[in-house]
Order: structure tokens, then sequence, then C-alpha cells
């Protein structure tokens, strides 16, 4: 009978133990490396560190500096980027999907882009503001510092008009500069300005005024509050990762439409198309905070329709568009009913393979409401045969919102305001523009007419 072979760490072979090393995280792995001679050697092997590099910090054979080991490689990145180690593979990688799309769609914006900034530069931030960035936020300024003050902003755009928004991703100096102090935005950081409206979204920076911690919001000034520090809050955010990678998820899902080489960020259901014969309409919407208020409750969409005749389409289908129904209903139930002619002001001809495209807004006084209606055509060779053309149901929701703590010290019955729901616009009266870092003064109501 043959005598039975102790076996150990010494005697195992190689690859069983190389196997086990492959699942083990960094930490673990250079824990490994101080138990024995043996567990030394293999925790250094090439393929381990490899893995890691490409896991931790999207590192390729290219990028890898020829003359270290994978394995000091790894050592050296995480001695500069290390505290963001959770954050930095997702974050770069967002980086580098929109930089991608965006070299194919709107080259300009990669040129306003700027380098990223040293930890040095963020600690000196930290110590003007005197708060503490979030670990996500910083890392994502290592990559990349910003967004030169241009147009168009790598943020998204908006038009309608007579009222334009494009809103730029902040450096890190220029948001220290419009960090908030005062009531009503305390230990508030701007993330993004226009430079044609004021606007700008801003990150919690601590818990205060009713506020979570890195929660991510566009301000809306309490309008019937005699407190002028009562600041609403339209929510966009609960965290700069999450605010960041899912924006440019929906950028290169092509989510968000191109136009002039901008971003505009209008969002669209595929379910909200329909098709009356040869034409097909489909339609995209927007919440525009700037022209919304919580209180009084007034909430501003704009939506963005497609008209389009099949290329297949029969050259006697030609029509021109006549006049316009829609049924507009609010979160209570209470229905609007408009009859009017062309489309802003347009009355637009289609023939085969033609594609026609406007954009018009309306207003709530509740959270949320849809529109659905028909176009009334007419054959352009036969201007007796009348048609219609369905225009499916869309719906507009207002964001989360989260309402000023400040504000039980004012009174509801301190100003008056009319909840009348508006019907749909072809035009409105504009917010004064303002230019540079000031903030919008909180006693400015919204529009309400159009």
């Amino acid at each position: 009978m043959a005598m039975a072979v102790e076996l150990g760490l010494d005697t195992l072979p190689s690859d069983p133990l190389l196997l086990v090393l492959s699942f083990l995280d960094y930490r673990d792995l250079c824990s490994c490396s101080s138990v024995n001679r043996r567990l030394n050697q293999l925790s250094g092997h090439t393929p381990l560190w490899k893995r890691l590099c490409k896991k931790y910090w999207l590192l390729s054979e290219s990028e890898q500096i020829q003359s270290n080991s994978w394995k000091d490689t790894f050592r050296e990145l995480y001695a500069d980027l290390g505290r963001y180690i959770q954050h930095y593979a997702t974050i770069m990688q967002a980086w580098d999907d929109l930089k991608r799309y965006l070299e194919q769609r709107c080259p300009r914006m990669i040129v306003s882009l700027k380098d990223g900034v040293q930890e040095q530069d963020l600690n000196d931030v930290e110590d003007q503001i005197r708060c503490k960035l979030p670990a996500d936020y910083r890392c994502s300024f290592r990559i990349h510092n910003g967004q030169r003050l241009v147009v168009p902003g790598l943020m998204g755009s908006m038009a309608l008009s007579n009222h334009y928004r494009s809103e730029d991703l902040l450096d890190i100096d220029t948001a220290a500069g419009g960090f908030q102090q005062r009531p009503g935005l305390r230990q508030c950081l701007p993330l993004t300005f226009c430079i044609h409206t004021g606007l700008s979204q801003y990150m919690a920076l601590e818990s205060v005024e009713g506020r979570e911690l890195c929660d991510i919001f566009y301000q809306c000034p309490d309008q019937i509050a005699r407190n002028p520090s009562a600041i609403d809050m339209f929510i966009t955010g609960t965290s700069f990762s999450d605010w960041f990678t899912s924006y440019v998820r929906s950028v290169v899902k092509g989510e968000y439409p191109i136009i002039r080489e901008q971003i505009f960020r209008y969002i669209h259901d595929k379910e909200c198309v329909a098709t009356t014969g040869d034409i097909t309409v489909s339609v995209s919407t927007s919440f525009l905070p700037e022209l919304s208020s919580v209180h009084p409750p007034h909430y501003f969409f704009t939506y963005r329709i497609r008209i389009e005749m099949s290329k297949d389409a029969f050259p006697e289908k030609s029509c021109q568009l006549d006049s316009r129904y829609w049924r507009i209903t609010n979160a209570k139930g209470d229905v609007e009913e408009v009859h009017g002619p062309g489309v802003v002001g347009e009355y637009p001809k289609l023939s085969p393979g033609k594609v026609y495209e406007y954009t018009s807004c309306t207003t709530f006084s509740t959270t949320s409401g849809y529109m659905e209606g028909y176009y009334t055509f007419h054959r352009l060779g036969k201007r007796d045969e009348v048609f219609n053309v369905t225009i499916p149901r869309f719906h507009m929701v207002c964001p989360t919102f989260r309402v000023s703590s400040a504000r039980s010290e004012g009174s509801a019955d301190d100003c008056a305001f009319n909840e009348e729901d508006s019907t749909d616009r072809d035009d409105y009266e504009e917010r004064p523009r303002r230019r540079g870092l000031v903030l919008p003064d909180p006693t400015l109501r919204c529009p309400r007419h159009t």
C-alpha cells in the first residue's frame, strides 16, 4: 500500500494556486504575498495584476508603461488615485464613452474640455470653501476639469423661439467661486452654468435646509413664502457619479437628439408614435426647471414633434397641414380642448420622404399631465380631400422636488396665484437674461402666459 503524501502550499502545483489567487482582490493579493515565499512569488504573477489594472484603471496593453511590471503599474496608479478606486473605472468609462460619441457628432465640444487637475488643486479648493468634496466628484475632476464657458455646453441644451439654455460643466475654480453660503443655498456647489440664463445645477455638500448630502438640483425660489431663503429644489441626482453616468448613458444611447452639433435634452418614449396612412407622428418632451415653480404650482414643459411621410408613399399623397386639435389633461383629470390653425404659425407641406419638425410648449398647475390630438390635412392635388392624422398621447412629468425647510416661516396666504392650466404654446414671455455666475432673483416670477 502506497504511503500518503501530505500536501502543503510548498508542494501544491502552481496552476490550482494561481486559479485561487485569481479570485482575490488587490488587498487580499497583497496580504498573500506576506504569507510565505511560495505565495510571495505566485502573487506577483503578471496575469493577476494585469487583470486588476484593467478592472480598476481600465488600462490596456498599449497604455501600460513598458519598463514596469503590471504589479508596479498598479502600485503607481494606486499611489496617485487609490482614494478613488471604487469610482475611477465607472467615471473613466463614462468619460471615454462620451468623448467617443462626441468626436463623431459634436466634435467642437471635445475642444472645450479641460485636462484633469491634481490632488493639491482639489485640496486647495476644500480649504477655500471649508467643505469636503465628494470622492466621486474629485475623481471626475482628476480626469477632466470640466470645460471652458462656451456654447454649446457639455451638459445639454434646450431652445424655444425666444429662450435658449446650454449648460457648461464648470471647472473646479469657477465652481469654487460660485460656492454658496447664503440662506437657502448654504453649502451648495454649482456643477453647471448657462451663460444665457444664469441657470445652474447645484450639489449639496452638507445635509442642511432640507437637502440630503450630495443631492444635485435646480433651485426654485418659493414665490409665495415671505422668507427669501425659502428655495425649493427640483432633484436631478443623488450623487455626482449617478448624475453624470446616467446622463452619459442617455447621450451615447442616442436618447437625446443631436441638433446643430448640440445635445438637446428631449426624452422620447418609443411607444409615443402613431401612424395614420403614410404619415407618422412621434413626440419627445422635456421639463424646463428655469420656467417652473413649486409655489405657486406652475410646471413648464416643451415638446418636439416629428411629422414624417413615408418615402414609399405615392406622389399624389402629398398634403398640407391646415389645423391642429389638442386634448390636454392634467393630473386632476381636468380637460382642456384647443383648436388652432397650423402649427407655430406654419402650414407645412409633406411629400414622400419629407420630414417636418417643430417645438412648442405647455404648462400645468399639476406635477404631471398628458396631451393627445390630431392634425387636419388636405391633399395638394385635391383641396376637398381632408383627413385627420393622429397625434399619440404623450405624458409630461416634473422631476422629484423637495420643499424648502424655510417655508414654514412664510404663509401660503401671503400671495394669491392663478392655477389655470395653459394651452399649447408657440411663444412666451422670457425672463430677463443674466450673465456671469449670478443667482436668479428669488422674487422673480415665472411666466404664466405666453
